[in-house]
């Protein structure tokens, strides 16, 4: 482990203390302990506490360990991503998750705080998501948008039109078929995460 009693020098400023907290939101998120967090980043968790207590400064060096393993980036500690109440993601600049000649997702739950993965996924017709495959132990919902789709689930085949849902384990094989001639348009919701 490494000392960090050049970090704790320094009392931090207000701006600062804000650091610490939103470290602790991340790690909570996460289900983190202080013991866990401190182990994988090479720090001690008294340290930890101290920090996220706003009560210690920490180098840049345990703020980028910090980050790697809460899965946020630099930016993201020192961005308030409440601060208007709503995080903006326009269409043109979703995360492209899967993407083929017949089917395209993209991811919209955006970081740091992702406790849910949210997709919104569209199939072209004749489009779908591959053989059935399984994924974690997670709740899955899926809402068709616009369009019907064929959702086979654990080998049983599921027709929704648009409005329709369907709410499942993760760990049950699934996959989503467009056997229609219009395109489809599906929303996912996943809790907790699978990426």
């Amino acid at each position: 482990m490494q000392s960090e009693n050049a970090d704790a020098a320094t009392k931090p400023a207000a701006a600062e203390s804000d650091l610490g907290a939103r470290i602790r939101e991340f790690r909570l998120a996460r289900k983190l302990t202080l013991r866990d967090l401190a182990t994988r980043a090479a720090t001690s968790p008294g340290f930890l506490s101290q920090l996220e207590r706003g009560q210690v400064n920490a180098s840049v060096g345990t703020l980028r360990r910090l980050c790697e393993e809460l899965g946020v980036t630099l930016p993201d500690l020192f961005t308030d991503h409440h601060a208007n109440g709503a995080r903006i993601l326009r269409k043109r600049d979703r995360p492209e998750i899967h993407v083929s000649d017949t089917s395209a997702k993209y991811l919209l739950s955006q970081k740091p705080l992702r406790n849910l993965e949210v997709y919104v996924a569209e199939f072209a017709p004749g489009g779908t998501a591959g053989e059935a495959y399984v994924h974690d132990d997670s709740q899955e919902i899926l809402l068709v948008i616009a369009g019907s789709i064929v959702l086979e689930l654990d080998g049983v085949m599921h027709h929704l039109e648009a409005g329709d849902s369907a709410e499942y384990r993760t760990s049950v094989p699934h996959t989503v078929h467009n056997q229609s001639t219009e395109p489809a348009e599906l929303l996912w919701i996943v809790s907790p995460p699978t990426i």
